[in-house]
């Protein structure tokens, strides 16, 4: 009797110490990307994949599908809320059309760094807007940074605000950024990303909005003199899983996803951050010829989008829009 109790015990011991992998299925999820195979937001992936395997024991797999090669933001959303593919990273705005409260993240001049952003964006009013992904069939692990915005172009430095009047510029395929721009007197013309280096090297857009990062990634120094950092606008992507792929999983599966989610955020911020220090240098050295817009110059800014912040703080909701300004304000001490 003795005995068969200590084999019972030992057999328990050994089934409470089999490898966490037994336990788990094999899943490979398909990670799209709009964006090169080189840039922070790539390598942040490649880090979710290594984060996952190791806390999975291999049987968690990520695969990296990057430069466009399944899709755009828009059509890689679509394909995970129809269960055809497990995981993208669109910029947030393009998440608005499904949600509308997504786009008060970009609403013009609002956030002053990056520490307001992560303080809102990691606090409740971000998690809040996480939880609306789920009835869309979507599931979000996550904001990374894209960065802060600033616009390049073929014709001219803009060293004011006046001098954006007439450039047609490439933007996000959404109302608030076409609205933004037409605002500033630019002539606002929507792309999906994919299609932006050859419509700028084809002169059928003088140029376009994005990230220090993004615009030395994707080499568009080759076919853009002139860059200003305008800082117009605050810009996130969004870990994303298929609902269907997420409900598959499980709750030790989820546990494990959001883990290497969680730290693949961090190192995105962080790998983001530091590039983007160093990307400024080498986009001058590739020949580009950057400019700076003074404070009044920002100011002069602020008062033509008065109207277009004023349509979508109400659009997204007044009620969402002063919940993540309360937040905003928060982060600043309240100042």
């Amino acid at each position: 009797m003795q005995f068969k109790s200590l084999a019972l015990a030992a057999a328990l011991l050994a089934a409470m110490a089999a490898p966490v992998s037994a336990q788990i299925k094999d899943h490979v999820f398909k990670v799209g990307i709009g964006l090169n195979d080189d840039h922070p937001q790539a390598q942040a992936v490649k880090h979710f994949a290594e984060q996952l395997s190791a806390k999975s024991g291999g049987k968690l797999v990520a695969k990296l599908y990057a430069s466009g090669s399944l899709g755009n933001d828009v059509s890689m959303t679509s394909a995970l809320r129809g269960g055809t593919l497990e995981m993208t990273v669109p910029d947030s705005s393009t998440l608005m059309a499904l949600i509308k409260p997504f786009g008060v993240l970009n609403l013009p001049l609002t956030f002053n760094n990056e520490q307001e952003a992560d303080a809102v964006l990691d606090g409740p009013f971000g998690q809040k807007l996480l939880a609306k992904l789920p009835e869309k069939g979507l599931v979000g692990l996550g904001f990374w940074e894209n960065g802060f915005r600033h616009v390049t172009n073929s014709r001219r430095p803009i060293t004011k605000a006046e001098d954006l009047a007439g450039l047609k510029l490439r933007v996000i395929q959404s109302p608030l950024f076409l609205d933004t721009f037409n605002a500033l007197g630019a002539n606002a013309t929507p792309m999906p990303f994919t299609e932006l280096y050859s419509a700028m090297e084809q002169a059928a857009v003088d140029g376009q909005e994005n990230p220090p990062a993004t615009i030395l990634s994707s080499k568009f120094y080759e076919v853009q003199k002139h860059l200003v950092l305008s800082r117009h606008m605050y810009s996130a992507w969004v870990l994303l899983m298929s609902k269907k792929t997420w409900d598959g999983l499980s709750a030790q599966e989820q546990k494990i996803v959001q883990d290497a989610a969680r730290e693949a955020t961090l190192f995105e911020r962080k790998t983001i951050r530091a590039f983007s220090e160093t990307a400024l240098g080498e986009l001058k050295k590739a020949g580009m010829q950057v400019t700076e817009l003074a404070p009044a110059e920002q100011a002069k800014m602020r008062a033509k989008l008065q109207p277009v912040l004023t349509k979508y703080a109400k659009e997204f909701g007044e009620e969402t829009t002063s919940e993540m300004m309360g937040e905003l304000a928060k982060a600043r001490g309240g100042k």
